[in-house]
């Protein structure tokens, strides 16, 4: 996921910090890490018509059919693991966050969740480390999903440049750091499922953090999605004409907040109707949500079905 650091970023003003600050970071971590995980894999309650109809896509319209002890054929083999690798920091700034983590073990945590509830064809290893750059990434090289300590102050950074509160900047950096973890995770299952995505893999990801958020985190998966819209919203404003990139794999940022705010909106037309009537998406867009948003839905729902653990 590649991150814009053109809004302004001050290296000093968020990791040092008081202990109380230290322990709002942490949660944003355990939100992130385990919070997120333990709901990208299970099935929920809601949209239990798109469930149905998963489900009977999936096992050839028997939903009706009288229950066996026959093993389900289209069920893979589980050949790996979700690992965890502390790396080495080099940077003091985020010596006392990389102590905490390892010590609440909240990396082991997301890994025992994913599984206990995915099946993996090989190991996955799940890092949290400062990187030197503003950024999350899926390796499939080293076959790995890493978030970046420095991805953290970028987001509060931007949240403070788009004139939010100091303690509103932190609660939205974890919503939005958790939108980019679960957009990695998409990254992570395409690849290792072989999954077949028709059209731009940035976007599939993008979608699979909204599936996850939308169907199984309820209104904080919610609040998620809408943070993160508001993040492509604020480093649109903040990206010169000239540094713009139309060649560029991933989408724009007003790109990425438009898809955000339709699969919100598409989710549920009456709950969600301020967004269209505030004119924050386009009536001819907003129009096409519901359907749009109950096919991403139906889709990811499908392609996960066979490496979930009964």
């Amino acid at each position: 996921m590649t991150i814009n650091p053109k809004i302004l970023f001050n290296p000093n003003n968020l990791f040092n910090l008081s202990m109380n600050r230290r322990q709002i970071i942490l949660f944003a971590c355990s939100a992130i890490l385990v919070i997120a995980t333990n709901s990208c894999v299970y099935q929920s309650g809601r949209n239990s018509e798109s469930n149905n109809l998963s489900a009977n896509i999936v096992n050839g319209n028997q939903a009706n059919a009288p229950k066996t002890n026959k093993p389900d054929e289209n069920k893979k083999s589980d050949d790996g693991d979700f690992l965890v690798e502390h790396m080495a920091v080099s940077n003091a700034r985020y010596a006392e966050i990389d102590r905490q983590i390892k010590d609440e073990k909240l990396i082991e945590k997301a890994a025992d969740k994913l599984n206990r509830s995915l099946m993996l064809p090989y190991d996955i290893k799940l890092i949290t480390k400062d990187c030197k750059e503003i950024n999350a990434f899926y390796d499939s090289d080293a076959r790995s999903v890493t978030v970046c300590y420095e991805l953290m102050e970028h987001f509060y950074n931007v949240f403070r440049a788009g004139g939010f509160s100091e303690e509103k900047s932190y609660k939205k950096m974890s919503d939005a750091v958790r939108f980019a973890f679960l957009h990695e995770i998409g990254h992570a299952l395409i690849d290792v499922y072989n999954l077949p995505i028709t059209g731009s893999e940035e976007d599939a990801a993008d979608r699979c953090s909204a599936f996850i958020n939308l169907t199984e985190l309820g209104e904080d998966g919610v609040n998620t999605v809408m943070t993160a819209a508001e993040a492509f919203e604020i480093e649109s404003k903040n990206i010169a004409p000239s540094k713009r990139n139309p060649a560029d794999e991933h989408l724009l940022q007003e790109q990425r907040f438009y898809n955000s705010l339709c699969m919100i909106y598409g989710s549920n037309t009456t709950k969600y109707a301020d967004i269209l009537e505030k004119k924050k998406l386009p009536r001819e867009r907003a129009l096409k949500c519901p359907q749009e948003y109950e096919r991403m839905v139906d889709s990811w729902k499908i392609l996960l079905a066979p490496w979930r653990r009964s």
